[in-house]
């Protein structure tokens, strides 16, 4: 055997390494329970890795890094993105899967693809899109995310979608936080396995982490308002103490809360697996309650918090006056592609001898960048706009 050949790590060895390594109750890639199309297993690939590479390949991923978080993204190039929202998510959710020793191929998968379905304009854009397609089923990005790697996206010459592995898509369908519902789909009600229970957690962290620093650098939030928000005043008190140079300061902060909360949410976890008697991934799912979640005086203190957002930064003026503008481009641009269908791409108007003209307009539009959508609004209602 060459040299070459000894060093090469194969799926097999990763199978023996998720054996040696990963806790009990760790989704093993040995027993996943495949995809939709069966299809042969990579050498040296597990079929998670697989599903992380594929999701970053996807063109719905791309897209995520032109649309919007809480700000549009011509307001300033600063400010995160869906894309470095995702990034964010999947950094903290590893680095919690691997203190408490569950799989990260898992958890990245699900955290880079959790928010593929997200329309442009953010929340404001689901928003809208709900309310166009409510005799037509509605639209949830969650089931959005679903349709996406199910059937939407189109690289493959022997099925729909990506093709992704059952727990993955599970996670996907099974996504929550505060502003997620899971779908009603073929995996039931219960919880997921506890990588897509991290990413639902991590979700929240980098949110309300990354919010909380975008509507300070943006001016939209006044650090002294904060003062009255417990978990921040614990913070600023200790860091401030520390480091004189306010940006300075606000950065170490916003490390610090998310570190915080971090570790506050690995160690309650580690007390339920033992208290709820968790033996294996389908434990998890058979709890009646997720098993990740934060401490009981964390939980209130980060709930503090995110009223103090919602209050303050969601609802902010400049914020809610973006809102309004997305929700009229999109209704715009519906209504138009409702009223002349043959102003759509051919390939949308041939997809409807399939799909319904109402679903295959809001795939569409959903899919659109922010960028994309404000363009494609001049060219369908400026009469000086090339079309």
């Amino acid at each position: 055997m060459s040299e070459k050949s000894l060093c090469r790590q194969t799926r097999l060895d990763l199978r023996r390494l998720e054996d040696e390594t990963l806790a009990p109750y760790a989704m093993k890639s040995r027993l996943s329970k495949g995809r939709r199309y069966p299809e042969k297993e990579h050498e040296y690939r597990s079929v998670f890795q697989r599903d992380r590479d594929r999701i970053i390949h996807s063109t719905a991923f791309r897209r995520l890094e032109y649309k919007t978080q809480v700000f549009v993204i011509h307001e300033d190039d600063y400010y995160r993105t869906r894309l470095t929202h995702t990034l964010e998510v999947a950094q903290i959710a590893r680095s919690i899967c691997r203190r408490l020793r569950l799989n990260e191929d898992v958890t990245e998968s699900v955290a880079l693809a959790h928010d593929l379905g997200h329309t442009p304009f953010g929340h404001s854009g689901e928003k809208a899109l709900h309310e166009l397609m409510k005799n037509y089923g509605g639209f949830e990005h969650n089931r959005q995310s679903l349709r996406i790697v199910d059937e939407l996206e189109e690289r493959y010459p022997d099925f729909p979608g990506l093709n992704l592995t059952w727990e993955v898509r599970e996670c996907l369908a099974k996504h929550r936080t505060e502003y997620d519902l899971p779908v009603e789909t073929e995996f039931g009600k219960g919880q997921p396995i506890l990588e897509g229970q991290i990413v639902n957690m991590a979700d929240e962290i980098a949110y309300n982490s990354h919010d909380l620093d975008d509507g300070l650098a943006s001016g939209l939030l006044n650090p002294e308002e904060l003062c009255d928000v417990r978990l921040w005043k614990e913070i600023h008190d200790r860091v401030g103490s520390r480091v004189s140079d306010a940006e300075k300061r606000r950065y170490q902060c916003i490390r610090e809360l998310i570190n915080l909360q971090s570790n506050n949410l690995a160690e309650q976890t580690e007390r339920n697996l033992a208290r709820h008697k968790i033996k294996n991934a389908d434990d998890a799912r058979a709890c009646r309650q997720a098993i990740v979640n934060f401490g009981s005086e964390m939980s209130e203190k980060n709930s503090q918090l995110k009223e103090f957002l919602m209050r303050r930064l969601y609802q902010h003026h400049r914020v809610v006056r973006m809102e309004d503008k997305a929700s009229r481009i999109i209704k715009g641009i519906f209504r138009v592609y409702a009223e002349r269908a043959d102003v759509l791409p051919p390939k949308l108007q041939l997809r409807m001898k399939s799909v319904s003209k109402e679903r295959v307009i809001c795939d569409y539009i959903a899919s659109m960048t922010d960028r994309f959508a404000q363009e494609e609004y001049k060219k369908l209602f400026d009469p000086l706009e090339k079309v």
